[in-house]
């Protein structure tokens, strides 16, 4: 008669066993891990919230507030005609308490100043003997062009460094200062390149093509202004 011979169950088990505690480690091991990371959150927070405060303290937002009441104090007609227009870009420094001190009290600042200048043709300042029609050929005395807009784009102009003495907090007024002077700057430098001359030859040649194109004369010639004595 055969024997049988008892299964041997007990490894299985031991190693079940095994594993369902490895898996309850694991389980703990990441709750505590997860619970940890909540509380050094929690505690972050109101760290991050009062960094974020004291920054909006020492570099508050500027509030913009317009006045609701417009006055306005002149309306004229213009018959401008702008033929031309420069973008500039100059580079100005300004400087208050140089000297043998410099270094306690002085203020310097360099400014990058990006401009416009618009010129062109005041048609308003045209008078009627300016114009005179002798055998069908017209003749133009046109007003010398002038500039109309000399502006800084403050978009685009900014403070590229500025350098302050031990002693000092620097003058309100210095930026102020740099921007009016490159206004006056990106002026000079248009005039500088012959802005007035060209946009004259652009008014005339402009006008000629207009004028001609109405077909009711056989040329149109533009006289130069009569010198000043």
């Amino acid at each position: 008669m055969e024997t049988r011979r008892p299964k041997n169950w007990l490894p299985w088990v031991l190693t079940g066993g095994i594993l369902i505690i490895l898996g309850v480690g694991v389980f703990m091991i990441v709750s505590a891990v997860q619970e940890a990371i909540r509380q050094t959150q929690e505690v972050a927070r109101p760290v991050t919230e009062l960094s974020t405060q004291v920054a909006r303290i020492m570099r508050p937002t500027p509030t913009i507030i317009v006045d609701p009441v417009v006055i306005i104090r002149q309306v004229r007609s213009l018959a401008r005609l702008e033929t031309i227009q420069y973008t500039v870009q100059r580079v100005i420094t300004a400087e208050v308490g140089g000297g043998a001190f410099s270094f306690l009290f002085r203020d310097r600042l360099l400014f990058i100043a990006h401009g416009t200048v618009i010129a062109g043709v005041d048609l308003e300042k045209l008078r009627p003997d300016d114009i005179q029609v002798r055998d069908n050929v017209l003749y133009i005395q046109l007003p010398e062009a002038e500039i109309f807009v000399a502006s800084l784009d403050n978009e685009k102009s900014y403070i590229y460094d500025r350098d302050r003495g031990i002693l000092t907090r620097g003058d309100i007024q210095l930026e102020t200062a740099a921007r009016r002077a490159s206004e006056k700057e990106i002026r000079q430098s248009a005039l500088d390149d012959g802005i007035l001359g060209v946009a004259q030859q652009n008014a005339e040649n402009f006008l000629y093509r207009l004028l001609m194109d109405l077909g009711d004369y056989s040329d149109v010639i533009f006289l130069k202004p009569t010198p000043q004595p």
